[in-house]
């Protein structure tokens, strides 16, 4: 059976059970500050375990894009390396809401694996939860004797806490599970050793592959259990796992999930897969590591999350360039080689998740620049490693943290390299310094969560803040997070006017009354559809009527700004073609912020007919249409635009600025008609990514608060030039002016670096055979002294060179040394400069011929010169 084929089985099973089939919630999470990514199958239906929402149908079922690369899933350094690890995993599931419970799950999980997909009854095993004392729990007779209607009893084998409860988190919904197990070991394996002794024992072929949890309760801050008002059934088999037992492979790896895309590397590379797990058959594992790693990039990226410097997007890049070193290490590839996996990559998940398909061109570029600038990294990590010195015969370990952490060189890469050298990393003091970095990042991030304290429990929240800027209501329930080094307090509210954090739109602020008692709201996020209020204190009657207040200044002017990225986002598909597409935003009531898709720098011409577009559209004043409940193949019909990597419902609100012009999908505020922008002006643009392009802009007041300090700023430059006629042509008179003067005082210091080089040539001292030049020089740029360096090393044979320039109240040194000195005895000017920058009070550094360094001690210029002499006096 292909993965295909076992893909469809599953969801038409539970289709034909009275599930709901959805689509893939992305694998980047926005909504949920516990998470960055999809982690797991129930990730996308956490509300409805939590009660914030009740789910149309309670029955459902889907296969989920998930990501474990951090937080205690983080088991990259496993992946390629074992027979099973992956980052990038789908997780076929189905769930109950209140619905059907044990009973339901158990039989369909057995029917489904023994009568659908064949699989051997014989080699299955069933763990359950055996009871924990500590949480006053009893052994999960329930789903024993549930389970013993299917299997024999001495294959129904009890664990504890740690291998069969499901907890989402420290607090929130958890229960009892019952995982099954299947034991593919060859046949006379299986006679040597009882299957069931091997169950949760870490054997490679002896695996969990579909997890039933029961949740029934809810574990509160202070670790006690609550029983849940409705129970409920969360499953989850991992879907290459599984391909690897239908299709009597022993490793995931060995599957039609993988293997096309393994053959595809040996063709590239050269390479033979071997089907090796030994620790030494780099070339396989560098495979595993490749054709695993371009899954997890492709789908963050194709569902908006750009590789990056911080958060998830550090993560992505991590991911993207281990498998760049290990190809370049291991497979002898110097070449991205990546990006050309991506189109066939796309094409094999077209009808699974086509969001990839769709933007595959996209993608391949990112992927393609990314792999471009972590090559050169490499190989500028790789010639810094040259130059390093050794103490001892061992690279400090500040050294090696130093390389991995700012030039993103992997540590592994870098004592590989050592070792060939015959020396070694000090690991002791590289461990030392990451443990201090990750001790610094997770004190930054401390949070500790209290319970919710419910007031009036049976509500849920209902937004109005489309129609009202205030409105009466009533606290819900309230809690106190404990950040670093201050108390957040958050309540929730029965209705709301204040947009919560999303969509780039910031979350509005305001004011709740609360009787005589006003207390500023100053911030409003979203946790999961939670409406959440951070206040700057808790009122002292949580019980009373509260009167709701949003800032209406503000949150009119971040509604000017929202408005202008749906007409900016139509102007540029008008002017740069239908490629572009959103890809982030900010919009507050300052200005707006608008990434896009596109590959080449904006034109000024382009810049303006963007500008005017827009500015039309103002001019028009068209009317909003909004359609604030409508069906999702309705608004696809209408030719709504939909942002990949957002997750919709069946109905959706669609935001139309003129039918023919803009048209999208969108939760966030809106202005009633484009006249009420008044003006839009874009200032900036840029771009912060290979393919991704930003633009900022202003609207309304701050758009002409722009224009007015501009002319007051070509005012104040007609009155410098006492208001000539042309202004224009009285600043171009004044630059070629300075032009022509910048020439004559370059041919001056040309003249006198002449001058200096005579006088430094009758200035030689011969010291063991070496022509020593050392001088302090009036020069006043490091470029003459570079250029004067370099004109000596031609001209003087055996040439050690050291100059010392006092430029702008700052000490300069530089080291100039002949080519033949470098190799014939060991002369490195990098490390010498290193040395001699102490008597100024400063560091450097270079390559073996030529180094410079800076520092703010002047006056010990002389004695860096003396201390040159002795090096090889």
């Amino acid at each position: 059976m292909k993965a295909s084929e076992i893909r469809q089985t599953f969801l038409d099973y539970f289709k034909n059970k009275g599930h709901k089939i959805v689509p893939s919630a992305p694998i980047v999470v926005k909504d949920d500050p516990t998470l960055m990514f999809t982690n797991a199958g129930m990730n996308q239906f956490k509300d409805f375990f939590l009660g914030n929402q009740t789910p149309d149908i309670p029955r459902i079922a889907d296969t989920q894009k998930c990501l474990r690369v951090s937080g205690k899933h983080n088991d990259l350094e496993e992946v390629g390396i074992d027979s099973y690890h992956q980052t990038m995993f789908e997780m076929l599931g189905n769930w109950s809401f209140g619905d059907y419970f044990k009973k339901e799950a158990i039989e369909w999980a057995w029917d489904l694996l023994t009568n659908h997909y064949k699989i051997d009854k014989d080699r299955l095993y069933i763990t359950i939860f055996e009871g924990d004392e500590e949480d006053n729990l009893e052994e999960d007779k329930e789903a024993i004797e549930f389970w013993k209607t299917w299997v024999n009893e001495d294959r129904i084998l009890p664990f504890d806490r740690k291998d069969n409860f499901w907890e989402m988190g420290e607090t929130g919904p958890c229960g009892p599970c019952s995982e099954i197990h299947v034991d593919i070991r060859p046949e006379e394996e299986r006679q040597k050793i009882d299957g069931k002794t091997l169950v949760n024992q870490d054997h490679p072929q002896v695996v969990e592959i579909w997890n039933l949890v029961f949740i029934q309760f809810n574990r509160k801050a202070n670790g006690q259990l609550e029983n849940l008002p409705a129970k409920h059934i969360d499953t989850g088999m991992g879907f290459e796992r599984l391909c690897m037992v239908i299709q009597s492979k022993i490793t995931n790896y060995a599957t039609d999930v993988f293997m096309p895309f393994i053959n595809m590397v040996e063709d590239i590379t050269d390479k033979k897969y071997t089907f090796s797990y030994e620790e030494n058959a780099k070339s396989d594992i560098a495979m595993r590591v490749v054709v695993d790693h371009i899954r997890a990039v492709c789908f963050a990226i194709a569902d908006g999350q750009l590789p990056a410097n911080n958060g998830a997007g550090y993560v992505i890049k991590r991911i993207l360039r281990r498998a760049v070193r290990y190809y370049y290490t291991f497979l002898d590839q110097k070449e991205p080689l990546l990006f050309r996996l991506v189109p066939t990559l796309a094409h094999s998940f077209k009808d699974t998740f086509p969001e990839l398909d769709a933007q595959k061109d996209f993608v391949s570029k990112i992927v393609l620049e990314e792999e471009k600038k972590f090559l050169k990294t490499l190989a500028s990590g790789l010639r810094r490693l040259e130059q390093l010195e050794l103490k001892n015969n061992q690279l400090d370990g500040k050294v090696a943290f130093e390389l991995f952490d700012t030039y993103g060189f992997p540590i592994d890469l870098t004592q590989l390299i050592v070792s060939e050298k015959g020396a070694s990393v000090d690991m002791g003091g590289f461990k030392a310094a990451l443990e201090k970095q990750r001790k610094g990042s997770e004190a930054d991030a401390e949070r500790s969560v209290g319970d919710w304290i419910e007031v009036n429990g049976d509500l849920s929240t209902s937004f109005v803040g489309y129609d009202l800027l205030e409105s009466e209501a009533h606290v819900i329930k309230y809690r106190t997070v404990k950040l670093k080094d201050k108390d957040q307090y958050q309540l929730v509210l029965d209705t709301t006017p204040f947009y919560a954090e999303g969509g780039g739109q910031v979350g509005d602020k305001g004011l709740l009354f609360f009787g005589e008692e006003k207390i500023p709201v100053l911030d409003t996020k979203k946790e999961n559809d939670l409406f959440i209020h951070i206040v700057k204190k808790f009122p002292s009657n949580f019980d009373q009527t509260v009167k709701a207040q949003v800032n209406g200044v503000k949150r009119a002017a971040t509604e000017n700004n929202h408005t202008a990225t749906h007409l900016v986002h139509a102007a540029l598909r008008q002017v740069l073609g239908t490629h572009v597409e959103q890809k982030g935003s900010l919009l507050n009531d300052q200005y707006l912020r608008f990434d896009f898709s596109h590959f080449a720098k904006m034109s000024e011409e382009e810049i303006q007919q963007v500008e005017d577009i827009v500015n039309e559209k103002i001019r028009a004043n068209i009317p909003l249409t909004e359609h604030r409940s409508i069906g999702i193949e309705e608004a696809k019909a209408a030719g709504a635009m939909m942002l990949f990597g957002e997750k919709y419902g069946d109905n959706v609100r669609m935001i139309t600025f003129d039918p023919s012009y803009s048209n999208e999908l969108c939760g966030g505020c809106h202005v009633n008609a484009t006249g009420q922008l008044g003006l839009f002006k874009l200032t900036s643009e840029s771009s912060i990514q290979a393919g991704v392009r930003r633009i900022e802009a202003l609207t309304g007041k701050a758009a002409w608060a722009y224009f007015n300090d501009a002319l007051n700023t070509v005012k104040e430059i007609g009155t410098r030039f006492k208001n000539p006629q042309n202004v224009v042509a009285q600043v171009d008179q004044l630059q070629e002016e300075n032009k022509q003067l910048k020439k004559e005082l370059d041919k001056f210091v040309a003249m006198q670096a002449q001058i200096t080089k005579k006088e430094l040539k009758d200035q030689i001292q011969v010291i063991n055979g070496i022509n020593f030049i050392g001088a302090k020089v009036d020069l006043k740029s490091m470029d003459a002294i570079k250029q004067l360096s370099f004109e000596l090393r031609n001209e003087v044979d055996n040439l050690f060179l050291v100059l010392g320039a006092e430029i702008n109240n700052k000490a300069n040194l530089a080291v100039a040394i002949s080519e033949n000195l470098t190799t014939e005895k060991s002369l490195n000017a990098g490390s010498i400069i290193r040395d001699l920058a102490k008597n100024i009070q400063g560091g450097g550094g270079g390559q073996a011929f030529y180094a410079t360094a800076g520092g703010k001690n002047a006056a010990g210029i002389p004695k860096a010169i003396e201390q040159a002499k002795t090096i090889f006096s």
